[in-house]
């Protein structure tokens, strides 16, 4: 029975973890701060002490940190991924980094005989408990198809990219476009309320359109209840669209109205609401 590692239990790694464990698979978790892996194990998942003890330990070992920072750190660092790759292991990086970093761990693993898989995932903290996330892979093909019944687990849906670093940029991508809709969306809420149209009447409207989309039935009543409980936290968004900016750079494509979304997630970082939704961008938009 092939042994499952899973490092990172925040909003979405604890649900990740647990449909892994929920599909009757063998799963070892650790995360920084130890209290959180307590719920797990009262599932049936093992601790390990540290990410090289678990990638030691296991056959695919999963890793659901915040950005590149954590990512390099947690591969890298002492007691990291890196120290418990042999070959026959085998890692998968479903953390929303950038190319560079991602491509930095590939080789670090390949070099020690492991295999590697980049597995960014598109969707929050609901599709993580309901798996139905969507993944964006690239990189070792026959991991890809090792880790499916895994994948399948935790999503409803997995694509494969032939060249390495396409997962992350094709992740880049989405939440460009996921964070630019939501600017829009957020200005025309709040220039429909100066103009008196009810945010409800506003919101029914738009279900009734070709513009009607699944986050913004989702989200746009909880932003008019004033409800920013994150599932997607503002401060993670704001790091894509920056990562999404340097894609841009890197291949020559003004990125207009993605730079203008990122300076208000800037904003309403600054105004201290990096840990609520990104929903929450609305308060910047409207002044509150």
């Amino acid at each position: 029975m092939t042994r499952y590692g899973f490092l990172g239990l925040g909003i979405m790694g604890k649900a990740m973890a647990a449909n892994l464990l929920a599909g009757g698979l063998e799963v070892t978790v650790w995360n920084r701060t130890t209290e959180k892996c307590a719920p797990l194990a009262a599932l049936g998942a093992r601790i390990g002490n540290s990410p090289a003890e678990v990638v030691a330990d296991c056959d695919i070992t999963f890793a659901m940190v915040s950005d590149p920072a954590a990512a390099a750190a947690l591969f890298f660092g002492e007691g990291g991924v890196l120290e418990g790759i042999v070959p026959g292991k085998a890692y998968v990086d479903i953390s929303t980094v950038d190319p560079t970093t991602s491509l930095e761990i590939a080789r670090a693993v390949n070099a020690e005989g492991g295999r590697f898989l980049e597995a960014p995932v598109s969707g929050s903290k609901k599709p993580a408990e309901d798996g139905t996330l969507v993944f964006l892979c690239s990189g070792d093909e026959s991991l890809f198809h090792e880790a499916k019944p895994a994948l399948d687990l935790m999503g409803k849906k997995s694509f494969y990219f032939d060249k390495p670093g396409q997962g992350a940029e094709m992740k880049l991508v989405i939440n460009m476009i996921m964070g630019t809709m939501m600017t829009a969306f957020a200005e025309g809420l709040t220039l429909g309320d100066k103009a008196g149209l009810g945010m409800a009447d506003i919101l029914d409207v738009l279900t009734q359109g070709a513009i009607d989309n699944p986050m913004f039935r989702l989200k746009g009543p909880q932003m008019a209840s004033g409800n920013f409980t994150p599932a997607f936290p503002l401060k993670h968004m704001q790091k894509d669209m920056r990562l999404a900016l340097e894609l841009g750079d890197k291949f020559g494509q003004p990125l207009f109205t993605a730079a203008a979304a990122n300076n208000l997630y800037l904003k309403s970082r600054q105004a201290g609401n990096g840990d609520e939704d990104f929903s929450t961008v609305f308060q910047a938009i409207a002044g509150n």
